[in-house]
């Protein structure tokens, strides 16, 4: 054998040896057979494949995935046709069971998922459809799930992303938004008078409770000031007697005293005045010294 029939061999078992070495890169799963039964899962990382022997009959990606679905026609317990469309998000998390569980596996998740939101959807009326989305996605998700385990996915959730109903029944629904909308700026506007109307009223008694208040004070103030002027006329009359009393005044200066209220009074507004007759001495006497004094 020459040098370069030993070469050729050399290299074509370098080149077997190397198309048969394979890298598993991150987040992928790659399934093996071995003279065509189930061998291994290699994960990441380096494997040498045997050649003629063993072959790698799936590549999987265990990264989680989104499919949209097309919209379904699902007709409702109340017999509406509309149209659903779906989001599934999904991980495989058994390559094996992903390679031999169900031939084409999207196209039978998909298929599922069609009659899966068709018998949900069955059970619910129209409005019910419309305001349970969440009751919806839980239930498709439980059951997805559950169909799916067989198969090596795992369902993570379940979006309902679009609710079409027949154009008639959107012009209703419109209609009667529209119908809700202008019950609701009514009540508003109601609303908004009644609370201006209190507002109002409630001003016009706040006010006429000050005005009162006022007056009330004025009032008081007033009668106050009348029984501080009449306390200090009784007490000013109280120090004049008392200070008359301690002078000890003599029957004289008493009866002169009682003159001088009787002169005051003849000021007035009186037309008759009686003058005792002890006082009418007096005034005489009074009289008298005046006039020899004028003299």
């Amino acid at each position: 054998m020459t040098l370069i029939t030993i070469s050729i061999l050399l290299l074509i078992v370098i080149l077997i040896v190397v198309k048969n070495i394979y890298i598993v890169q991150q987040s992928k799963a790659y399934v093996v057979e071995r003279l065509g039964a189930f061998n291994a899962v290699w994960d990441v990382g380096i494997h040498l494949k045997i050649p003629f022997i063993d072959r790698v009959v799936k590549k999987v990606s265990l990264k989680e995935q989104v499919h949209d679905y097309p919209p379904q026609p699902v007709i409702t317990s109340d017999n509406v046709t509309m149209q659903i469309d779906t989001v599934v998000y999904f991980s495989i998390t058994d390559p094996k069971l992903y390679a031999y569980g169900v031939e084409n596996p999207m196209t039978a998740m998909e298929t599922l998922t069609a009659t899966t939101l068709r018998n949900i959807i069955g059970e619910l009326e129209l409005d019910q459809t419309l305001t349970s989305r969440d009751i919806i996605n839980a239930k498709m998700r439980q059951i997805l799930d559950d169909a799916t385990d067989p198969w090596g996915i795992k369902v993570n959730r379940v979006e309902v992303k679009n609710i079409l109903p027949p154009t008639d029944i959107q012009n209703s629904m419109e209609k009667q938004m529209k119908a809700e909308r202008e019950r609701r700026q009514a009540i508003l506007q109601a609303e908004g008078t009644k609370q201006s109307a209190i507002l109002v009223a409630e001003g016009e008694r706040e006010s006429a409770i000050l005005r009162a208040d006022a007056e009330k004070q004025a009032r008081i103030l007033k009668a106050e000031g009348e029984a501080q002027a009449i306390l200090r006329v009784q007490q000013a009359l109280a120090d004049s007697i008392k200070m008359l009393n301690d002078a000890c005044p003599n029957d004289q200066v008493i009866k002169l005293k009682a003159l001088e209220a009787f002169e005051k009074a003849a000021d007035g507004q009186a037309t008759k005045i009686i003058v005792p007759s002890e006082i009418q001495g007096l005034a005489g006497l009074a009289g008298s010294v005046k006039g020899i004094f004028e003299e």
